[in-house]
């Protein structure tokens, strides 16, 4: 034993007599050659570091700490983790054997429209200019068979090989060129014999035609020796026949065309792994043609997400040399964030020529079930089912926001059970070919006379819903299973549940309104809770989607979202939904030339990319005539568009600010939210007993919601019951006062 291992042995020693332990119930007995033999074996680099599971290493069985510190820790285990060949096979996806367009037939009846007015457009124009192609060919005709027989000549003559043979001749080179000589000699015998046997046979077979074929087989003969002649002698920058189609030339999108484009992007993730001579990109499938385009689909490196290169589309069509309105990156929802499909149209989306709309001419609706209203970007149509659901419409001003709700409007009109109640509330009279030809309730403009007529309606619109509601819970189990208006019993006027739509146009004009908003609020939300089970629809477009202009009771309760360009994350996220912007979802990056084109959410699938059809004002007014055409017939037309004035007189008229006011007295500075219900509902009972039926901690919510529009907070109100503090939820009556003084304009309110 040597000094060193002795004075680690005793330092071990002393150590272990100062710890104090408890009595160890069994002793152990330690080889201490071995345990050197262990110390030089975990020093040394080369040696196997596999756990050891022998009874020497105790440590190993009881899972304690190896005795050398240093030692390293294997992490990743030495066989492959992971589920086995059966389990990577059960998770595998199939791709498609039948293509997309095979499957549907909406899309194979697109497909062969297409091809039919494709070929049958070639056809037709060629054959109206045959007569020129033939005169054209039967006057090169001469030039052709001075070409044919000259090339001939040389081709008898061996001429192909006069260059190397007189490159033989500059080299001095005898043996050579008498070689080539020998060669061409050959070559000549051999061509002329066959030329002149072609000559004889030829010369025999036109005499034959001539004398024994009939007059048609001549003509024919003839005509394509001519036409044979004149293709010889066309000149090839003078091409007889002309293209009828103008074929858009796109390039092709290949690997070093994408790696190149993301490289460029400025993502350093990616810049760094292509300096290091790494892609930066895998592709996890072929590039392959996708409709009118080139889909790439793949993995970008960690790190980096989908959304890192939406938010530079710019650039990633500037590093692929194709037009903004060409490129679309997209996320795939059932995938790591960081797989991204790259499609790359031939066109711009917003410029290619889109498909006939099914019902620009002709056709009817059923609003229960699916109507194409777009085209995605591949050129498929979008369908949307505009029953059971409320939507929403956000954008900026002059993105098409309006064009498309009058669309939805049209699409609703071509259903003669429908009744449409469309408000243009910017005045610019868009909606008057929908509301003058078929709506049941319209108006345009925000003054008071509009006001009052909506808010007439939307009282009446209400109680049809607490009709409704009555009258589908009254139905027979097997008439109404599912406790919802069906298409069947929307057919049956005596129930009354025919489909009821209502769209407004810039919808912040009626809930920001100073005096009515609150109630126009209550409403809508009501509706859009409610309504879509009893056939009621609403749709409401704005061109502020902020939490003044869309109440958030709205929106988030909306199952359809349509958006089109707008500038920020929170307008996009009130109109497609709270995180839309983090998953990729974002409408900040269409262009200001993308008109019409939006993120569509509905139809239970995920977000999609949808140019919607155009239809300018001209074309809505004939499907508006078609329409109401529609409705004569069908003994379904009423309202506004008969020309009918509704009696706004008899509605009920109330201001719930100042019907707060009148429930409470003086005296009483700070009432609570409940009990002021409660009053409210004796009050009137016919428009506030629904609140009076909720639950006390839902009453104070609900008024808490319904004066937050008019700048009323509320907040905890104690009060002393029975030597006990109670905090309920109240507000203040001397600020319900002054915003009433403020509203209408007088010094004092009581």
């Amino acid at each position: 034993m040597n000094h060193d291992d002795e004075s680690e042995l005793f330092n071990r020693l002393e150590a272990d007599m100062n710890t104090p332990t408890e009595p160890d119930p069994v002793g152990d007995v330690v080889d201490l050659d071995k345990a050197r033999s262990a110390r030089a074996e975990s020093a040394d680099p080369t040696t196997d570091r596999s756990p050891d599971t022998t009874p020497d290493r105790p440590d190993s069985e009881s899972g304690g700490e190896s005795a050398d510190p240093t030692a390293r820790v294997m992490v990743d285990g030495p066989a492959e983790a992971g589920p086995g060949f059966m389990g990577r096979i059960v998770v595998a996806k199939r791709r498609a054997i039948v293509p997309a367009w095979l499957r549907s037939g909406k899309e194979f009846q697109t497909a062969a429209k297409w091809a039919a007015g494709h070929y049958g457009h070639l056809a037709g124009y060629h054959a109206l200019r045959s007569p020129y192609y033939a005169a054209r060919l039967t006057f090169q005709a001469p030039a052709g068979a001075a070409k044919f027989v000259g090339g001939s000549m040389r081709w008898v003559a061996d001429r192909e090989g006069e260059p190397v043979r007189l490159a033989a001749v500059r080299r001095e080179d005898a043996g050579e060129y008498l070689k080539l000589s020998r060669q061409r000699d050959g070559r000549v015998r051999l061509r002329t014999l066959v030329v002149t046997l072609s000559l004889f046979v030829g010369i025999g077979v036109a005499l034959a035609i001539y004398v024994l074929a009939p007059g048609w087989l001549q003509a024919l003969s003839l005509g394509a020796l001519l036409m044979a002649l004149g293709s010889a002698g066309t000149q090839a920058d003078a091409p007889v026949i002309t293209r009828a189609v103008e074929m858009t030339k796109a390039p092709k999108l290949t690997s070093d065309i994408v790696l190149r484009a993301l490289g460029a992007i400025g993502i350093s993730a990616i810049s760094q792994a292509q300096s290091k001579g790494r892609d930066g990109f895998t592709f996890t499938a072929p590039i392959t043609r996708d409709g009118p385009g080139w889909r790439a689909e793949g993995d970008l490196p960690y790190g980096v997400t989908v959304t890192d290169v939406i938010d530079k589309r710019d650039k990633l069509a500037s590093g692929l040399r194709r037009p903004l309105g060409c490129v679309w990156p997209e996320a795939v929802p059932d995938e790591h964030t960081g797989r991204l499909v790259l499609w790359v149209g031939d066109q711009d989306m917003s410029t290619a020529r889109k498909p006939k709309w099914p019902l620009l001419t002709s056709g009817t609706v059923d609003l229960f079930n699916p109507i194409a209203y777009g085209t995605d970007q591949r050129g498929r149509w979008v369908d949307i089912t505009l029953m059971y659901i409320a939507g929403v419409i956000g954008a900026i001003p002059r993105m098409g926001k309006t064009f498309l709700l009058r669309l939805l409007l049209l699409i609703a009109a071509l259903d003669p059970r429908a009744e449409l109640h469309t408000y243009d509330m910017k005045g610019t009279g868009d909606l008057d070919p929908v509301g003058s030809a078929v709506s049941h309730r319209h108006a345009a403009g925000d003054d008071d006379e509009s006001i009052d007529y909506a808010l007439a309606d939307w009282r009446a619109l209400r109680e049809e819903l607490r009709r409704r509601v009555k009258v589908i819970r009254s139905l027979p189990r097997d008439i109404c299973p599912e406790n919802k208006v069906t298409s069947a019993l929307a057919d049956k006027r005596s129930l009354g549940l025919h489909p009821i739509v209502i769209a407004v146009d810039e919808c912040q004009v009626l809930f920001e309104h100073p005096k009515h908003g609150g109630e126009f609020e209550e409403i809508a939300t009501d509706l859009v809770k409610r309504g879509p089970a009893t056939g009621i629809v609403f749709l409401a477009a704005t061109q502020r989607p902020d939490a003044k202009s869309l109440p958030t009771g709205i929106s988030a309760n909306a199952s359809a979202r349509w958006c089109l360009k707008v500038m920020g994350q929170t307008e996009n996220d009130m109109v497609l939904g709270t995180s839309a912007y983090k998953r990729g979802i974002r409408a900040t990056m269409f262009a200001w030339g993308d008109k019409g084109i939006h993120y569509f959410i509905g139809e239970g699938s995920d977000a999609r990319i949808v140019a919607a059809t155009y239809i300018d004002g001209p074309g809505a007014d004939l499907i508006a005539a078609r329409a109401r055409k529609q409705r004569e017939a069908a003994g379904r037309l009423t309202g506004y568009a008969l020309g009918e004035t509704p009696d706004t007189t008899t509605a009920p008229s109330f201001d719930l600010l100042r019907d707060i006011l009148a429930v409470t007295p003086e005296k009483e500075p700070r009432p609570w939210n409940d009990v002021t219900v409660d009053r409210l509902a004796e009050l009137r009972p016919d428009t506030y007993g629904p609140w009076a039926e909720l639950e006390p901690a839902e009453r104070a919510a609900h008024l808490t919601t319904l004066l937050k529009p008019y700048g009323i907070s509320t907040g905890q109100v104690g009060r002393r019951i029975n030597g006990k503090t109670v905090n309920r939820t109240g507000f203040t009556r001397a600020h319900l006062t002054n915003k009433v003084a403020e509203r209408d304009g007088k010094r004092d309110v009581s």
